[in-house]
């Protein structure tokens, strides 16, 4: 199926604006017209424009016309038809869609460089720099020069000229669609790999630059060469419904008589879906109905008014609720604003209804084409209708741009390009520091950390989400507020599994080239550990509870038996001066609990009576042996268990035993058993081990754990 037969009947096209190529490529064969006027060729061309903007300088468009023609005269497309014929289309395409003259000058020329004699600086001293600048980033790079990476390099260096320039993207856009409306003539294999292309890169350009007239015909036109069975038969479904009775027309006039009985100005429209839409509606619902096949549109003057209509809807409609969105508020990241709703139409079925103003509609089919020459002065103080602060530099592009310098190969790019593309949302994010962060949708922390820090996000070793500690697996919600928590040891870095929790290509790319320059150490056979430092002997233990010892040691009062031992409870490990209760078990000895541990509950609820016990002395900075079993829990980082045994030896505690468990999201425990010559140690020994980059808690371990002495 030819490219341009994929648009007869398409829904929502406007007929006879299309205007007949042959007949242009004739007039441009027969000469340029009478002296000092325009050629004829052009002439439809300059009156779009001039609907557009009327006080444009028509002469410029005049000469790159003349430089064009004759520089592409005796080129043909494989069509036969004049090869200017493909300008002077991607020309109107964009004329139609509003764009300034500069815009339509650069798409006179766009091929004249990589295509016949012409250079880049006879365009720059006929036309001007920016002109230059704009044929330049649309010039195709030469596979003789990059073999199978032209196509991604020229895709790079189109987007760098992109970030510096929107228009260049813009005439990109027209040029594919072109293309692609007259892809009929070429072998079905090469019309399967540029609608791919198109697909994967250039419809979700559109979507992003807003210019949603391009990004909808791209996709009928996609949507016929790659899925032409399913096309044919949406498109069959399409005009099996043009035949009958359309209830949106009915309920269109409804809403006309009710906004005119309100005294709100508005045209209401019944604005067809295209056939890709009309198929998602299909693969929703099942079989639709004839209001599935379109959406009303109401174009007012004024933001109230957009408001106001929707108030009417609501009241003289039966609203469906859960249907209503608002773009106007919070404008989606491609400029897009719109009131979205949904009423009951005349058949009870659901009605979808799109409110704007004007000057949001135009926005809304031509995107930053719109908004005309984002580097000159607007020509009223309401030009723009501030629609956007800086449209030159959108910040999906910008993170575009910033990954994009550390893509290794073509290849690399390429693929991260598509990926990147694909995502069709974003979330914006708070920084602790007051600043924001836009990316895809479904990004997670370590995305983040990327998009703020860049490489810098190698030494992150945690997040706090909305003020509570997160593993950097979190995926994070439009409006959250993140604060990263960084390590100051340089040289520490990404472990493997950041991988799996990375979706941006920034971060993909930055975490492979961290991973590549410090790859694992080869696995060797472990040194035999050193044995633990020699200490004084012990009375005998039961169940592995530490004896009381020491010049500081417990005894009972009153209640414990005569002669009986006492013992430290293994699960609590008490020390001075901790608050301690004591209990009698078997064989008269007694086990003493720190008064806060579990146990003590679930003994006394068991009807076991307490026996009162105290440290026997009030001074706790004896030169006694002491231990604890501390909890450490942190981010995994490389060298952390090193990190934390340093600091443990430093505040002169010796390690009996460590278990440290397998990591789980980020997140890793370490149990230390300590052996302390001062119990007073204790409290300045947990702060120092809390102090540690990448530990977030250390407690008392309520349960003694399993662990090999060190």
């Amino acid at each position: 199926m030819s490219a341009e037969a994929t648009n007869e009947g398409a829904p929502g096209r406007k007929r006879g604006r299309r205007i007949d190529l042959r007949r242009l490529g004739r007039a441009a064969l027969s000469g340029s017209g009478a002296r000092g006027r325009l050629p004829d060729a052009i002439d439809h061309v300059a009156k779009v424009h001039r609907s557009h903007h009327p006080g444009a300088d028509l002469g410029i468009l005049g000469r790159a016309y003349a430089l064009a023609e004759s520089s592409h005269r005796g080129q043909t497309r494989k069509s036969g038809e004049p090869y200017i014929t493909h300008p002077l289309a991607v020309t109107l395409i964009l004329a139609e869609l509003g764009a300034e003259t500069t815009t339509l000058t650069a798409s006179l020329l766009h091929d004249t460089v990589e295509d016949t004699e012409v250079t880049l600086d006879q365009v720059g001293e006929q036309f001007g720099a920016e002109v230059r600048f704009l044929v330049d980033g649309v010039t195709k790079l030469e596979k003789v020069d990059y073999g199978a990476a032209a196509e991604p390099e020229t895709f790079r260096k189109m987007l760098v000229a992109t970030g510096n320039d929107v228009r260049v993207m813009s005439i990109k856009l027209a040029d594919r669609l072109h293309n692609m409306r007259t892809l009929g003539v070429m072998r079905p294999e090469k019309q399967a790999r540029i609608a791919k292309v198109t697909r994967d890169v250039l419809i979700p350009l559109a979507e992003r630059l807003g210019v949603q007239a391009l990004k909808t015909e791209l996709e009928d036109l996609v949507f016929a060469v790659l899925h032409p069975d399913e096309y044919a038969r949406t498109r069959d479904l399409v005009l099996a419904h043009a035949g009958r009775p359309d209830p949106l027309q009915a309920t269109a006039a409804r809403v006309r008589a009710v906004l005119r009985e309100a005294g709100i100005a508005a045209e209401v429209l019944v604005r067809r879906r295209h056939f890709v839409s009309v198929h998602r509606v299909l693969l929703k619902r099942g079989r639709p109905t004839g209001a599935d096949l379109g959406r009303l549109l109401v174009l007012v003057a004024e933001d109230a008014d957009c408001y106001a209509v929707l108030g009417e809807l609501h009241t003289c409609f039966t609203p469906f609720i859960s249907e209503f969105k608002d773009f106007i508020a919070v404008p989606k990241f491609n400029l897009y604003q719109s009131l979205h709703t949904a009423v009951a139409g005349e058949d009870g079925h659901a009605a979808e209804v799109l409110i704007r103003t004007h000057q949001m509609h135009r926005v809304a089919e031509a995107g930053v084409i719109a908004l005309g020459n984002p580097y000159a002065a607007p020509e009223a103080p309401d030009a723009a209708d501030g629609e956007r602060a800086d449209p030159t530099r959108p910040g999906w592009l910008s993170r575009l741009l910033e990954w994009q310098r550390a893509a290794p190969d073509p290849d690399t790019f390429w693929t991260s390009l598509r990926d990147d593309l694909a995502q069709d949302r974003e979330v914006t994010v708070f920084r602790a520091d007051g600043g924001t962060i836009g990316l895809p949708a479904g990004s997670s922390c370590v995305d983040a950390a990327y998009a703020q820090y860049g490489d810098g996000a190698h030494h992150c070793i945690g997040a706090r989400v909305n003020g509570r500690l997160a593993t950097l697996s979190t995926v994070l919600r439009d409006g959250d507020t993140l604060h990263l928590l960084m390590s100051p040891d340089t040289a520490s870095g990404p472990s493997p599994d950041w991988l799996e929790h990375a979706r941006t290509p920034a971060a993909r790319i930055a975490i492979d080239s961290w991973l590549a320059a410090h790859p694992a150490p080869e696995p060797t056979a472990p040194a035999p550990a050193a044995p633990p430092a020699p200490v004084p002997p012990r009375p005998a233990r039961r169940s592995g509870a530490p004896a009381a010892r020491g010049p500081v040691a417990v005894v009972a009062e009153g209640e414990a038996p005569p002669g009986g031992s006492v013992r430290l409870a293994g699960c609590c490990t008490p020390v001075p001066p901790d608050e301690i209760t004591g209990f009698t078990v078997r064989g008269g000895a007694v086990t003493v609990h720190r008064a806060q541990c579990p146990v003590v509950g679930r003994m006394v609820t068991s009807g076991r009576q307490p026996v009162r016990v105290r440290w026997s002395s009030p001074d706790v900075a004896g030169t006694g042996d002491y231990r604890v079993t501390l909890r450490a829990e942190s981010f995994s980082r490389p060298h952390l268990l090193a990190d934390l045994t340093e600091v443990i030896a430093a505040e002169g505690a010796a390690v009996i035993s460590a278990a440290v468990e397998p990591p789980h999201e980020q997140r890793v425990r370490h149990t230390y058993t300590l052996q302390l010559p001062d119990a007073a140690l204790l409290p300045e020994l947990m702060r120092a081990m809390r102090r540690v980059p990448g530990v977030y808690d250390v407690e008392r371990a309520g349960r003694a754990v399993a662990a090999a002495p060190l």
